[in-house]
């Protein structure tokens, strides 16, 4: 394993950043850190945290209390998940290895992405949690299934099918930075895999909607892949209630809220203001998770508070995995850990459980969310 080192002074997630700016090429910066357009939505995602404000009780009692939640049936010592995030190895030599030491020393469970850049066996090896497998329907659907009894034999406890990127956004920082295709080495997992058919279209078509969607998912590879599989299927990228209604309807075991980071579709909302809405609709019938913008443990006080059961990290983690390797990414998640069970403690809120909107200062709005400005 490389030598790494915590530098001093490294106290808050945030302080991670300009370190791992400090490591990483313009390339792998652009493509861990960018986003879609404008990355409005990006920014968005965190400033909307801030605009929500706590509410603190005294003298509560805390006997008992703890941060452990159960999902699909696995315990977790707390609610803080490692998001998919392809290519570890832009950041750390070791890659999806070292992430997933890192993630066993703080007790987190991982979503190990498709397009890593070691093979998921070997990440599972390495796990000493829970981890996951996020999917993304192949356009061909044999190798899909193949990846699936894959996940299924190496010991994998969900599927997390990613489902809000059927066309890669607008990644402006990443072309002016170089990035395209080819840039990164072939995905471990997609070794095999035959090359998507060149999209057919007549003179003056769009090659987008004339070849190149043919083969994308669709609602029917939901109920597809939950056919194939006795594992939990969760649907990642949900930012609409209606949505959600529908992954439930096709077999779907959890939905994930998220605007995928703000690297697909620009001026989306961020994350938590769409999370109210799609707690409402589920109502408990299947657990909500949600990501994008956390860097605190507050923030992850409110995502539960509006109906979130357990939130997933991305970019924070890679920041601490570029910078020190399994120890920053342990420290990441031991950060956000105690900052929750300090903001839990100072809202009045023993366990897990005993979180809900009454930590929130901000008053319901009409239409039954938070009002978030």
């Amino acid at each position: 394993m490389s030598e790494f080192r915590i530098p001093q002074g490294v106290v808050a997630v945030a302080d991670y950043e300009p370190h791992a700016r400090a490591r990483l090429s313009d390339a792998a910066w652009a493509y861990l850190s960018g986003g879609a357009a404008d990355e409005l939505t990006l920014r968005w995602n965190r400033e909307a945290f801030d605009r929500i404000r706590l509410k603190s009780r005294v003298l509560g009692a805390f006997d008992g209390g703890g941060t452990g939640v159960t999902l699909f049936g696995q315990d977790f010592d707390h609610p803080i998940l490692l998001a998919p995030v392809a290519h570890h190895r832009l950041a750390c030599q070791e890659g999806e290895i070292a992430t997933v030491i890192g993630a066993g020393g703080a007790r987190a469970g991982m979503v190990v992405s498709t397009e890593a850049d070691v093979a998921l066996e070997q990440v599972a090896r390495e796990a000493r949690m829970p981890v996951w497998f996020q999917l993304y329907i192949q356009h061909d659907r044999g190798f899909t299934r193949d990846l699936v009894a894959r996940a299924e034999a190496a010991g994998y406890g969900a599927l997390v099918l990613t489902v809000d990127a059927p066309v890669t956004g607008a990644r402006d920082r990443e072309a002016r930075a170089g990035v395209g295709p080819g840039s990164f080495p072939a995905p471990a997992n997609l070794s095999g895999l035959a090359a998507r058919p060149p999209a057919q279209a007549a003179l003056g078509e769009s090659l987008l909607f004339r070849g190149f969607l043919d083969t994308a998912a669709s609602w029917r590879d939901v109920a597809w892949l939950r056919s194939l599989t006795r594992l939990p299927v969760l649907l990642k990228g949900i930012m609409a209630p209606e949505d959600a209604e529908h992954a439930i309807a096709e077999g779907a075991d959890g939905i994930v809220v998220s605007n995928h980071g703000g690297r697909v579709l620009d001026t989306l909302p961020a994350a938590i203001e769409a999370l109210p809405a799609i707690a409402r609709a589920v109502a408990g019938r299947v657990p909500v998770l949600m990501d994008g913008g956390i860097r605190r443990g507050t923030d992850v006080l409110k995502a539960l508070a509006l109906g979130a059961a357990a939130v997933l990290v991305g970019r924070p983690y890679m920041h601490g995995l570029a910078v020190a390797g399994p120890a920053g990414v342990a420290h990441v998640v031991q950060i956000l850990r105690a900052e929750l069970e300090m903001a839990m403690v100072l809202t009045g809120c023993r366990r897990l459980e005993d979180i809900g909107p009454h930590v929130l200062f901000d008053t319901p709005s009409p239409a039954g969310g938070r009002g978030l400005g």
